[in-house]
């Protein structure tokens, strides 16, 4: 029986280090599913006691001189000492912002981290870490586990998240939360886009342009983000956050 044990362990060993998903055979491809569900039910019991969670999603390129980064810190920091927990992609650039004003707060910093071949390695900041290998299991643990979304400046990862975070909520799959750009001058251009193409040419239905909200000041964000989770019928209410900040 032992013996059974160890050989079934190192198979399933030399399944995960397998190299080139197309090669894979029916047998590797169910070793994989259970990567897929394993990682999945980890993830969830992780993130269960973390509640309430904002998560900040924004770009790894984006350098702590950049104006952008000190507004994410700004944001994260408001948000921690305010009863929230941080939720970032767990790397550099505005992640590591996000995380490092949470990690400065009241509240956990908590980083999703993927695993990619050239990058990107955890953040400092993080009073929590996960270590994904796919992304659609990090992309729906944002989700699930966040009672707004804020995406600073960003490119196509901020934005696949962005457009996820948005389908799910359009069909139903995911709870309408608040999903905050930060910055006119950088989300403008789209969102007009998506008003003036997507909306005229009915692709998308008048309240789904609503789903998105352009703001600036770190305060507004946070005070859109409580009365957004009041009306839900959530906890802390907004007489709680004074409490929590000596206000």
């Amino acid at each position: 029986m032992a013996a059974n044990f160890e050989s079934t362990k190192a198979k399933i060993e030399q399944l995960k280090s397998a190299v080139g998903e197309a090669d894979l055979t029916p047998g590797q491809e169910a070793w994989r599913a259970l990567q897929i569900m394993s990682e999945f039910v980890y993830a969830t019991e992780k993130l269960r006691p973390v509640q309430p969670a904002v998560s900040i999603f924004g770009s790894a390129r984006i350098k702590a001189d950049n104006p952008w980064y000190q507004r994410s810190i700004a944001i994260a920091r408001l948000l921690s000492d305010s009863g929230f927990s941080v939720i970032s992609g767990g790397g550099p650039g505005i992640m590591q912002a996000a995380n490092e004003g949470a990690f400065a707060g009241k509240s956990l910093s908590i980083g999703l981290n993927i695993q990619l071949p050239h990058e990107q390695s955890g953040n400092a900041f993080q009073d929590m870490g996960i270590s994904f290998k796919y992304f659609f299991n990090r992309k729906l643990a944002f989700v699930r586990t966040s009672a707004a979304l804020i995406c600073m400046p960003g490119g196509f990862g901020t934005l696949d998240e962005l457009t996820e975070a948005l389908t799910l909520i359009q069909t139903g799959k995911a709870r309408a939360i608040p999903i905050i750009l930060v910055g006119q001058e950088f989300w403008g251009g789209l969102h007009a886009w998506m008003r003036e193409t997507l909306l005229r040419d009915k692709l998308i239905s008048p309240g789904d342009i609503e789903l998105m909200q352009i703001m600036e000041d770190p305060k507004e964000i946070v005070d859109a983000i409580f009365d957004a989770y009041e009306r839900m019928g959530l906890r802390p209410t907004k007489e709680e956050r004074q409490q929590i900040l000596g206000i």
